[in-house]
Order: structure tokens, then sequence, then C-alpha cells
């Protein structure tokens, strides 16, 4: 599509939703400021890069053999890199702890700022911000599926000490690129079977987070977020860290709640969650991907329930509302997972800021619901697709479906040849 071609589908968009009185610049404006954070998982398939991996566990399977995996931090760099190329507006990127920097082993509750100074650097080329999260799984220490809640007191301690180990990287990875890095601790711990002393356990996870989070560190620099699960492959009688576990401990220690869109019962939806946890909390995290039957964590489309979450974050003040990616497909192109999902994020949020807010909010409100149902099913056919592409255009990146020749290129030039 040409430049002409673009420019001129937008002005005829423009045009269709000014009679709406939605303005498309300020639209796009907006959509430009608002991050989203793509996990750096999808490109390795959670293996990270500990010398002495043991790969992921605690419920965490990648599944596919899709040639050209990042093997190890140049590449999995050199892949982002070309996705960023490909991906308009605002980025961030979200690591775990695995994949730290260091020729040698190092224990997790031994890691520090330095093990990840080479990624803030790149952070800082890419002017992109970084996230991060503690790793508490596929280690010889969470081979009971039990961590911060273990019995073993010696197995809590070690969990602890990284924990607070992570917080001091992500404070100082937020403090050298003048941008609060959000910190999201999960977990792995529950019980395959029946369960007798679930007390006991939640109790012992809230004392070690209490001891993780005693140090208070400035909000400029970090964020804490904590997430829950409904059930993992191995726990499936009882989590600990449940959704109602970690609301309550949100809203008690003025916390961050993450909400990830694969971790509930197949019948609810986060789009739903977000308007009632920011009654109770000033800001929250959201880790978005596509559950098939159940937290199958598949590439987010652009589908009803991605749009009502955009919704949701655009009515509720998107300054409220981190926005993180979650999901590992080893069967596809895995440029094109991160290109895919993050696209159809951008596109739900834009569909979202071009709503007349203010009439629908209207018209709900006088119980004009026939008109307001009706004006809701003629925004789907508004020309959206025209307005992405112009902010494409101007985002200096491939417009439509130009990126998939780019990324087959480099598929056959960089990544088939890894092996």
């Amino acid at each position: 599509m040409t430049e002409k071609t673009v420019e001129q589908r937008y002005l005829s968009a423009k045009a269709q939703y000014a009679e709406l009185g939605v303005d498309t610049d300020a639209a796009l404006k907006a959509l430009a400021d608002i991050p989203i954070s793509i996990h750096c998982w999808q490109g390795d398939d959670v293996v990270g890069f500990e010398p002495d991996a043991g790969g992921a566990s605690g419920g965490i399977l990648s599944t596919g053999n899709y040639p050209g995996r990042a093997r190890n931090i140049r590449e999995l760099r050199a892949d982002l890199c070309k996705a960023f190329s490909l991906i308009p507006g605002a980025k961030r990127l979200n690591l775990h702890a695995i994949y730290l920097d260091s020729r040698r082993a190092v224990a997790r509750n031994k890691i520090t700022p330095a093990h990840f100074q080479s990624w803030i650097d790149w952070a800082k080329e890419q002017k992109a911000g970084l996230d991060f999260n503690p790793t508490y799984f596929g280690h010889p220490k969470a081979a009971s599926n039990l961590t911060l809640s273990s019995p073993d007191a010696g197995i809590r301690e070690y969990w602890i000490e990284h924990g607070i180990a992570c917080r001091r990287i992500a404070a100082e990875m937020g403090r050298q690129l003048r941008n609060p890095c959000i910190m999201n601790t999960w977990i792995p711990d529950g019980f395959k079977d029946i369960t007798v002393d679930r007390a006991g356990a939640r109790a012992r996870l809230e004392e070690s987070l209490d001891r993780i989070f005693s140090v208070k560190i400035p909000a400029k620099y970090m964020r804490d977020a904590v997430e829950s699960k409904l059930f993992g492959i191995g726990v499936e009688s009882c989590t600990v860290g449940s959704n109602e576990f970690y609301l309550g401990y949100a809203v008690k220690n003025r916390l961050m709640l993450c909400l990830d869109s694969g971790h509930f019962h197949p019948t609810e939806v986060i789009s739903d969650k977000i308007s009632a946890v920011l009654r109770f909390l000033d800001e929250i995290l959201l880790h978005v991907s596509r559950p098939v039957r159940w937290d199958s964590d598949h590439v987010v489309l652009f589908d009803d329930e991605l749009r009502a979450i955009a919704q949701e974050i655009v009515r509720n003040g998107a300054e409220r509302v981190h926005i993180g990616l979650d999901y590992f497909d080893a069967t596809i192109n895995r440029l094109e997972a991160w290109i895919i999902g993050t696209r159809n994020m951008q596109k739900a949020l834009l569909s979202a800021l071009l709503e007349p807010a203010a009439e629908l909010t209207e018209l709900e409100r006088s119980f004009r619901n026939g008109r307001k149902l009706a004006l809701l099913e003629e925004l789907k056919m508004m020309p959206l697709g025209a307005v992405y592409d112009y902010f494409c255009l101007k985002q200096d990146v491939p417009v439509g479906a130009d990126y998939i020749a780019e990324v087959e290129s480099y598929e056959r030039k960089v990544q088939f040849k890894r092996g």
C-alpha cells in the first residue's frame, strides 16, 4: 500500500469518526503514549540464560519446536530489536530473573543489578522501559511446587532472599532508566491432591511476602505487583496464591494486583474485574494472553475479550493500568508471535480510544440503551484499520501485512541458520 493511499484512507476515516464527535488525531496521540510490555520469554520458549538452566516447570510449558529459537542473549536481543522495528508505539521489555547476563552460575538468591546491567544499557539504546519478574520455577529448590509457602524454613529463606534481590534489581533498572520498573511476583506454589492445611500454607506465604516487601522503595524507581492463579499443572487441588489471597494482600499493603487473562475459570474474564479492583487499588498490572480451554497462553488475537479489556483500560484511565503480554507459542515464528500480539493489543486500545465515550456514558445513564447498543454495533463497522495503518505509517513501521515479508526474510537470513 502506497503512502498516498494510506493517507487518503485515513482522511476518509477521520471524517467518518468526526461525524460521531471523535478526534482521530487525539486518539492516535494517546495510543502512542500507552506502552506495552513485551515479554522476553516468547523469544526462547521460557528457557532463560542461567549457565546451569533446568528449564521451565511449575505448570509452565511452551509447546512446539519451530526452528530459530534464540539460544543466547545476543540472539534474543537481535530478535527483539527486529520485532521492535516492526511494532509501532511505546514499548517496554519484560524480563524474568533467569535472563541474567552471566557466564558463571549464580544462585538466584545472589543475583545483583550487575547481572542485568547489559539489559539496562540495551533498554537505553532502544528507548524502552524495563519490567522484571522473580523466577520461582525451573529450580531444584522449587521441585516440590512449594517456594515462599514451603514448610521447610530453608527453602522459604532461599526464595525470600531471591525476592529481595529482585526488588533491588528492579529498583536499579528504574533508577537508571528514569522510568519505574514494574516487578511482578508469581509463584507456582500449590498441592496436587487433597490439601489439609491450606491456612498454614497461606500464612507462610503472607509472612514471606511481608519480609520481601518490608523495605520501601520509592515508586519513581519500582512498583510491586502480585499475581494470582486459579490452578496449575501439578497443583490442581490448591493454589496457595489464589485470587482472593492476592486481592486481599494487595489491598492491605497497597501493592498492584496483576490480573492474567489465562488465570481464571474459563467463564471468567478479566475485563469485568478491572473496574472492580480499581475501586480499591491505585494501579493494576495486566498480563494479557489468550487461554484456549485454560491458561494455554496463545498469541493474543483481536477478539471480543481483548477489545473488552482495552475498553475497560481506556474507560478507567489508561495511566492506572500497566499492560504486559504473556504467552509462549513455539509452533510459529517467535517474532510473528510478538508482532501479532502487540499490534492486536494496540488495535484494541485504538478501537476503545475511537469510541464517543461521553455520548455512550450519557446514553447509559439516561437509560437509552437501545440507542447505546445500536451505536456500539455501528462502531464495529467503522474504518479502524485505516486509522491504525496511518499510525504505523507515522511511526515508520510496515503498514498492514507488510511486516510479514520482513519477518520471513529475517527468518531465512538469521533464524534458520541457528540450527
